[in-house]
């Protein structure tokens, strides 16, 4: 009967996975009487297994990858291993990082091939679990042995490294969690490691530092030194549990992908090198992607896996990324495209083999759409977006997406699977802007194509993967009567804020993230009359003006050599110089402030700006502090002075404890008393209470007070009913 090869993995350095790998092929010898052979691949350590055993073999494992002649018996290799008297065989690794670059793949795969002829059973230590070497051990393993403590980041690193290994499309059920130094009263238990890594442990070793400790003072494995202490009754008690389940024999029957490690093997040169493959597209961009920073954190199931499989047939056929650049501005192109990708994903279709899994028209279409979207669109983020009661989409992790539905969040059942998955999408949607997210530049704004705004942030700065939020924006423009049905505000108070735009009155919408600023910027900005010409200067642009004589201006960020940057400030300079009758300002949050006072100060009234603050006298201090960061050495009285002549009025927008948001002061800025700027409350929005779905119940409630800028208005021939104004 032909034997096993088990790879043991460490899911981080210093778990003890050499000294368990040792003693779990010694059990074996011990329980079953049969010879095993212990290999130590680990080209990292480069000798543990030396100390461990007590061993100091002349010839290591690169000599054997390169035996010429392919025959493997016990007396080609007997020159190669060490034959313990213990009873076991062993082979070495190289006494040098440098020997270890000469290690032949393709003659250790045909040895790993050969190996299960010679020996019953062959542990492998492969280190890490993450070097080519380790992945053309997997080809050849019939189970994948993780080790792991109850450490909180032992068990962290373990979760990416089982990712990297399902990324690689080897069957979920190859992956056995070992718990080594195992105590009974430690705070991270088995339940907390088994449901942080989202499978069984199939055993534990306990925690024994004494005869660890002894026994490699002595270079004796522990079972064979100290074969009655209690860590050498679980080793046993593990290898017996093995035999029990028949879970080796049961693991051989699973088919396993081949030609892995030389993919990852090219990546990882092309990486030393300097070279890197394309992320979507050729042969180089696929084996790129195994060397992906991130993983899926718990098991894949069989439809991701089959989903991965058709992807990475598809991209060594096409060459998408490119393909996807060349066509992203025409739409003709962009259709063709996805035809073509569509009939080359049938085509893999038809010569796959998913039995049940893809039995019905509806599972096939579905295949098909999922696979185009990561192919081509972005990927699990699609549906989200073609959700139309979904508002915001904010990806935390690859495997935890919150959307925020009617004001509330909550968590999507969509996943990634996994961070290179995510990076893909980030691509797409940063590089037709010009934009990039790399290690220098970690984190970036952008929009996509329908203007939803979008922040990504990545390692090192996001500690959990990729980050992405997006703010989607409305495929229908919001209307004044839109606010008006969602209760942001009255129809007197929106016929109110049109007069005041109409009548050339300075305005600044103020409100925390997430209130509706930009929205209600939107809103504001189409009660400009059509016949003016206006400019708008944004970060990403995002508002949705109907008027035909609009300039859109969009910031630039610094490019890879850090130059060529132009900020909103740089932007608001050059439209002072474009014959603006209006400029509107997404979001002022630096010294653009100044510049912005300064155009409302100097003939470009009715200008209309954004800015984050919780109340109408909290916007007054930061538009001081921003003004402040423009540079120059203005007194505070000035920089007021300036604020109460240029603003005219402020909305507030705020996001209420029920999600709902509503429009909660309008404030007229009336000029200055002393040194202070004199602010009056024109409507306000009282809270009376929550119902009984905890919605907020209240009204919008005039103050009494009449602004001093109706006269001016009424001068100019605008009616406005002054019993508006009349406290209720």
């Amino acid at each position: 009967m032909a034997g096993h090869i088990v790879a043991v993995v460490g899911g981080k350095g210093g778990v003890g996975k050499s000294v368990f790998a040792a003693n779990l092929a010694i059990a074996y010898l011990q329980e079953f009487k049969q010879r095993p052979l212990i290999i130590d691949l680990d080209l990292n350590s480069l000798g543990d297994q030396n100390l461990i055993l007590g061993q100091n073999p002349s010839r290591s494992i690169i000599d054997v990858s390169r035996m010429t002649g392919g025959i493997y018996d016990p007396k080609t290799l007997a020159p190669f291993m060490v034959n313990a008297p213990a009873g076991y065989s062993f082979i070495g690794a190289p006494r040098d990082a440098i020997l270890a670059r000469d290690l032949d793949m393709d003659g250790l795969g045909k040895f790993l091939k050969a190996a299960p002829g010679i020996f019953p059973l062959t542990v492998v230590d492969c280190g890490n679990g993450t070097d080519p070497s380790a992945m053309k051990v997997f080809e050849y393993a019939t189970a994948i042995f993780v080790v792991t403590t109850g450490d909180v980041i032992v068990v962290n690193q373990t979760k990416r490294v089982i990712g990297k290994i399902q990324e690689l499309l080897f069957p979920n059920e190859m992956v056995q969690i070992i718990l080594n130094r195992y105590t009974p009263n430690q705070i991270v238990n088995p339940q907390i490691v088994s449901k942080n890594l989202n499978r069984p442990i199939f055993g534990a070793i306990p925690e024994d530092t004494a005869v660890c400790d002894s026994a490699l003072a002595k270079s004796t494995p522990l079972l064979v030194g100290m074969p009655g202490t209690p860590i050498a009754r679980a080793y046993h008690d593990l290898v017996r549990k093995i035999a029990q389940t028949n879970l080796l024999d049961s693991l051989a029957k699973l088919k396993k992908p081949t030609g892995v490690a030389a993919k990852l093997a090219q990546a990882t040169a092309a990486a030393a090198t300097g070279g890197s493959g394309a992320a979507d597209g050729s042969k180089e961009g696929a084996a790129q992607n195994l060397l992906s920073k991130g993983g899926s954190s718990g098991p894949v199931d069989a439809w991701t896996l089959m989903k991965m499989k058709i992807h990475k047939s598809l991209v060594e056929q096409m060459d998408l990324k490119k393909m996807s650049a060349e066509n992203s501005n025409d739409p003709r192109q962009k259709s063709i495209l996805r035809e073509r990708t569509q009939k080359a994903i049938l085509d893999i279709l038809a010569k796959e083999d998913p039995g049940t899994l893809l039995a019905s028209r509806e599972s096939r279409a579905q295949m098909l759409k999922e696979v185009l979207d990561e192919a081509l669109g972005l990927g699990p983020l699609e549906d989200l977006l073609s959700d139309d009661s979904v508002t915001e989409i904010m990806v935390n992790a690859r495997d935890q997406i919150f959307v925020e539905k009617a004001g509330k969040p909550t968590l999507s059942k969509v996943t990634f699977t996994s961070e290179q998955q995510m990076m893909n999408v980030v691509e797409r949607i940063v590089t037709p802007l010009g934009r990039r997210v790399d290690e220098k530049s970690p984190y970036t704004d952008a929009r996509l194509a329908d203007g939803s705004r979008v922040h990504v942030i990545i390692p090192p700065l996001a500690l959990r993967g990729p980050t992405i939020t997006i703010r989607k924006f409305p495929k229908k423009r919001i209307q004044p009567e839109d606010l008006v049905n969602f209760g942001s505000m009255t129809s007197e108070i929106a016929e109110f804020l049109k007069v005041c735009v109409e009548g050339k009155l300075n305005i600044v919408v103020s409100g925390g993230t997430g209130s509706g600023k930009t929205t209600l910027l939107n809103v504001l900005s189409n009660f400009i009359p059509a016949t003016e010409r206006i400019i708008t200067v944004e970060d990403s642009a995002e508002l949705q003006l109907g008027q035909e004589h609009v300039v859109r201006l969009e910031t630039r960020p610094k490019n890879i050599e850090g130059e060529g940057e132009v900020s909103i400030r740089d932007l608001v300079k050059c439209c002072l110089r474009m014959r603006p009758d209006r400029i509107v300002v997404g979001e002022c949050r630096g010294g653009e402030t100044f510049d912005m006072l300064q155009a409302m100060n100097t003939g470009h009234s009715g200008s209309l700006t954004t800015l984050h603050a919780n109340n109408p006298r909290e916007a007054l201090g930061r538009m001081e502090a921003l003004v402040m960061q423009a540079g120059f050495d203005i007194p505070v009285k000035a920089i007021r002075e300036t604020i109460a002549s240029a603003v005219g009025l402020i909305v507030q927008q705020s996001r209420l404890m029920d999600g709902s948001r509503k429009i909660t002061h309008i404030t007229e800025v009336v000029g200055m008393q002393g040194e202070v700027v004199s602010l009056q409350d024109i409507f306000v929005f009282k809270q009376e209470g929550l119902d009984k779905k905890r919605k907020v119940v209240g009204r919008f409630v005039p103050t009494g007070f009449i602004p001093k800028f109706v006269e001016e208005m009424e001068m100019k021939g605008m009616k406005i009913s002054r019993g508006l104004f009349a406290a209720k």
